[in-house]
């Protein structure tokens, strides 16, 4: 049987049609906002999420720092779990590029943190502690065998951080992984 490796973007070789495609791709300046395949595959990531807009970013790590960075600045801090993709493999990027703190706690074996461990890290308004701005999720997770997060649970962790004005990020990456998984619209998620 032929295996298809989906560990990593890293890891997944281009067949000879998407060497081709991307050969051939028309060009411009992003920059000046004139790279027509930059701005198609822009809209179509959109479309395809439901969101009004979207950016590409060359890696998964660079997508995670710039979510947490438009949440989170300097001696804030972000709720995630101990075995996040953005906790675990991305080199301390959010503390070393942003000085944002890590809250880091444990992830269960479904991927998710619970809701009560969320609530009570949430530091309140004190000159003491870093101030708390985001909860970050990984759907599918990673290091928690692939596992799916439930459109409820991520409901509930919506509910929570909409309660204490907290935002959400969702690491993604495998985010249409999840969507066939649960049988939904990418959107749902």
């Amino acid at each position: 049987m032929k295996m298809i490796d989906l560990r990593s973007d890293t890891v997944t070789k281009p067949t000879e049609a998407m060497i081709e495609a991307m050969r051939t791709a028309p060009l411009g300046d992003d920059v000046l906002g004139d790279d027509p395949t930059v701005i198609r595959l822009e809209a179509l990531a959109a479309a395809m999420t439901g969101k009004e807009a979207a950016l590409l970013t060359p890696s998964g790590t660079m997508a995670n720092l710039i979510g947490v960075l438009v949440h989170c600045g300097r001696g804030e801090e972000v709720i995630l779990g101990n075995r996040s993709h953005t906790f675990y493999y991305e080199a301390g990027g959010i503390s070393a590029y942003g000085g944002v703190h890590p809250h880091t706690l444990p992830n269960q074996p479904d991927g998710t943190l619970r809701l009560d461990d969320i609530e009570n890290a949430i530091h309140p308004d004190n000159v003491h502690f870093p101030r708390t701005r985001l909860i970050s999720l990984e759907n599918t997770h990673n290091k928690c065998g692939g596992a799916v997060l439930k459109p409820d649970y991520l409901v509930a962790v919506g509910h929570l951080a909409a309660r204490y004005g907290l935002a959400v990020h969702i690491d993604g990456a495998r985010i249409f992984n999840a969507a066939v998984a649960l049988n939904l619209d990418v959107r749902e998620l």
